[in-house]
């Protein structure tokens, strides 16, 4: 059984449909080509666009010569509501100044610090499912966007999902969710064309942040005080910036765990429920995720050095987001003229860089829309991770918190999978669409039912 993909537009389009198909999903308005293409270009009367499927020219733009490509701000704009001048939206010394005070609390020890909080936030997903365990479909996006989100709250902030300003964001980036598409529309519009939002998206963005805005203003009174708990948001606000001194003020701190909150929930929770999802339509891998699981996960002395044997859940959480990248497209700009295999790409054109397309190219895997986390041991596998798998993107603009992904993924997917067993639902399949992250189009509903085992709480690090 295949998983799911959305179709391919058909042939040409006009611009103004390809505007409406941009609108609604933009994987199924490009064409099919693009799965086998190294280098596409796309005109508009306002500007040029190029996606690059060559690896070598992802690593040129992301590697070699990121200065020389900064993000778009067209991709800015469409986020602006909610990020404001955050980390992922910032280019030059700004950026560079923002990820001098933030990669410290990521770097080191930092993972094994917080592995008790994600191991909290994991046990206590599996314990809200319990009373729905009966074989009955749920809409498990839902679910994994609750665990995901306990994990940013508790080891950002220390607080579980359940603390009341934790409930209020979840709750309302629910809506937020729906209301942004990942690119926005003004994307394919001139640079001096006004931007709109959806009056719905602008509610909901200045909600989170005023949410955002009381838990960090509480947090800088304790840091004050002396009482602040030693946790990644501390971390980040009592650091200075080696080169200049500088620390966050509460404003620039908002717009850092606005990204946080959607990096560190939005994308791990969509990997996490696809990889359910695959699971769900692969039971063979499902019973070795879940042998492994009860091997390694001893639930009355859980260690930190049990991720390191979590090699099959590894691994299917990395097929999932080969299959579907939380962030499907990522847009940069040309400072410069370049020539990109044999085309001259004038500067300010804009560079498509598409995880979507490049994690099943046609050219680079075996196999490329079939789910095989085996082929992470085989050579093809081995060469398509190192030169075209990027769910987090590459280079120095590598999202800082992978290492956590990685961690929080597999460890949940266990957890989870240990304790229940996950089917499909025949006529409820999932269809991926883009919205701020791959999702399900209608949700991504499973079946589950409690396997023998049961977990507690109790840990050990």
């Amino acid at each position: 059984m295949m998983p799911p993909k959305p179709p391919s537009r058909p042939g040409k389009v006009s611009l103004w449909r390809y505007a409406r198909m941009f609108r609604q999903d933009i994987l199924s308005a490009q064409p099919e080509r693009l799965y086998r293409a190294w280098m596409a270009a796309f005109r508009t009367p306002f500007f040029r666009s190029y996606m690059c499927n060559d690896p070598a020219l992802v690593s040129l733009v992301l590697k070699e010569r990121p200065d020389d490509f900064p993000k778009s701000d067209r991709v800015r704009r469409g986020l602006a509501p909610l990020l404001g001048n955050s980390v992922f939206v910032t280019n030059g010394e700004t950026w560079k100044r923002q990820r001098r005070i933030i990669d410290p609390a990521f770097a080191g020890g930092r993972l094994r610090d917080t592995f008790p909080a994600m191991w909290d936030a994991g046990v206590a997903a599996v314990e809200r499912l319990a009373p729905r365990a009966d074989g009955r479909p749920i809409e498990i996006e839902a679910e994994t966007s609750e665990a995901a989100a306990d994990v940013i709250f508790r080891t950002l902030f220390s607080i579980p999902i359940e603390h009341e300003l934790a409930t209020g964001v979840f709750e309302v980036f629910k809506a937020h969710q729906r209301t942004s598409p990942v690119a926005n529309l003004g994307a394919l519009l001139p640079k001096w064309f006004p931007r709109f939002h959806n009056c719905e998206t602008i509610r909901t963005a200045r909600e989170i942040r005023a949410l955002i805005t009381r838990l960090t203003a509480e947090r800088m009174d304790a840091i004050g005080a002396g009482t602040a708990p030693d946790d990644l948001a501390t971390k980040i606000m009592t650091t200075a910036d080696p080169v200049t001194g500088h620390r966050f003020d509460t404003d620039e701190m908002v717009d850092q765990v606005a990204i946080f909150f959607l990096a560190g929930h939005e994308t791990s929770a969509s990997a996490l429920a696809w990889s359910l999802y695959l699971l769900a339509m692969h039971p063979d891998w499902q019973e070795r995720v879940a042998a492994e699981a009860r091997a390694v996960m001893d639930p009355g002395k859980i260690y930190f050095s049990a991720l390191k044997k979590l090699t099959l859940s590894r691994d299917v959480f990395r097929e999932a987001m080969r299959l579907y990248p939380p962030v499907p497209m990522m847009v940069r700009e040309a400072t410069r003229c370049e020539h990109f295999r044999d085309r001259d790409v004038p500067r300010g054109s804009q560079i498509v860089l598409s995880p979507w397309h490049l994690h099943r190219h046609e050219r680079i895997w075996d196999n490329p829309d079939g789910f095989d986390p085996a082929r992470w041991q085989t050579e093809n596998g081995k060469d398509g991770l190192r030169r075209a798998y990027m769910p987090f993107s590459a280079g120095q603009r590598v999202c800082t918190g992978s290492a956590f992904a990685m961690a929080e993924g597999p460890l949940i997917l266990s957890l989870l999978v240990r304790a229940y067993r996950f089917g499909c639902v025949p006529d409820r399949p999932a269809m991926p669409v883009a919205h701020l992250t791959v999702r399900g189009r209608d949700g991504i509903w499973l079946t589950l039912t409690p396997r023998d085992t049961p977990l507690t709480q109790e840990t050990q690090t």
